[in-house]
């Protein structure tokens, strides 16, 4: 099923859980210990991340420093089927630009399709750790809304190679990421949500928002979507903070505000596990308003943990 029919077919706020593939070399096993106690829950769909390629920077025994590109977390599509058929639960696997050339891109959505699996979720991907920003691969995307037509094309049947007789096409169901703090690159609010507008004109199906800590801000954030003539699902995604190095590294990374009330609290913490009773508290918060304001889904982000989400969710539903 696709996600935007789970949306049609809801009679109250789901729950939806977004998952790291493991380091190379870890056990799938990892993957169903954080999603075995999570599928009480009935989740609609659990999304999965990809992850490009990373530059690690290794010693020689010269004592200087070579650069080497090594993908540490593979196998999204793996994941993706694995899932899918141990627990009977739709999947939304990520595709994102970097690392991924248009011919590999489109071998990708065919690997999906065979599969059986109907949503992705279109990002860019991060910019490059060392030259602080987006490097595409070549013959790749810029930009999301370049992978996002790729796929849409697929959906009509048309594909790179032209002379393909009678292709079939793909039925994907697209998202696409929504900042309602904007992304960290875009000049200013407005210009963000000209983005966002042309990819929803551009067939994204539905909005998966970036973590925020402050409510308020996400219902401006919808309000000023509807406001620009966005009118598909929007999806609100949360965390909660776990450690005290989160209340600068969350801002530094995403580009998200730490509410003061916030801050305060996890200031007056001595230890990480006070810190996540903190933002286990916080957030069944942020979800019971979003609730309240009828969301279609709330998406929380895991980040490999499932033992605080399980108290959040267990709070709320």
């Amino acid at each position: 099923m696709k996600v935007t029919d789970h949306i049609s077919n809801r009679d109250r706020t789901r729950v939806s859980f977004e998952i790291l593939p493991p380091t190379k070399g870890s056990s799938i096993k990892t993957i169903y210990d954080t999603l075995d106690p999570l599928m009480e829950f009935k989740p609609p769909y659990i999304n999965i991340t990809y992850h490009q390629a990373e530059i690690d920077l290794k010693l020689r025994p010269d004592g200087l420093l070579e650069p080497k590109v090594v993908r540490k977390r593979p196998g999204t599509v793996a994941i993706s089927a694995a899932i899918l058929s141990r627990y009977q639960v739709d999947v939304v696997p990520h595709l994102i630009c970097g690392g991924f050339s248009k011919e590999e891109t489109e071998d990708a959505l065919i690997d999906l399709h065979y599969l059986g699996i109907s949503n992705i979720l279109v990002v860019r991907g991060d910019a490059n750790p060392l030259s602080g920003r987006f490097i595409a691969e070549k013959n790749g995307h810029e930009n999301a809304i370049d992978l996002l037509r790729q796929t849409v094309d697929l959906n009509h049947g048309k594909y790179l190679e032209e002379d393909l007789v009678n292709p079939e096409p793909t039925d994907f169901c697209v998202g696409v990421a929504g900042y309602p703090e904007k992304h960290m690159e875009a000049p200013n609010a407005e210009s963000d949500l000209c983005f966002l507008k042309a990819k929803v004109d551009a067939g994204a199906e539905y909005i998966v928002t970036q973590m925020f800590f402050d409510n308020r801000k996400f219902f401006a954030f919808v309000d000023s979507c509807r406001a620009a003539g966005i009118n598909v699902p929007i999806i609100p995604g949360i965390k909660p903070v776990s450690i005290k190095k989160h209340l600068n590294l969350l801002p530094q990374t995403f580009k998200v505000d730490i509410p003061p009330a916030l801050a305060r609290e996890m200031d007056k913490c001595t230890t990480n596990e006070a810190v996540r009773q903190v933002g286990v508290e916080w957030c069944i918060q942020q979800a019971k308003e979003l609730i309240q304001n009828d969301v279609p889904i709330i998406h929380f982000f895991t980040m490999g943990r499932a033992d605080n989400i399980l108290k959040i969710a267990r709070a709320i539903l």
